[in-house]
């Protein structure tokens, strides 16, 4: 809070930006997987 140079360094270093965004990515993964996979099934099926 003092310093606004902390939350610079933070932006700066994409450590645990990186870790959410490859949670994000695989999670959004499946759960796009799990949808397409589901219409086109729906759409194979009839």
């Amino acid at each position: 809070m003092t310093k606004p140079s902390k939350p610079a360094s933070e932006l700066e270093r994409p450590r645990p930006t990186t870790a959410r965004i490859t949670m994000w990515i695989c999670g959004g993964a499946v759960g796009i997987y799990m949808v397409v996979s589901g219409l086109v099934g729906a759409l194979t099926t009839g």
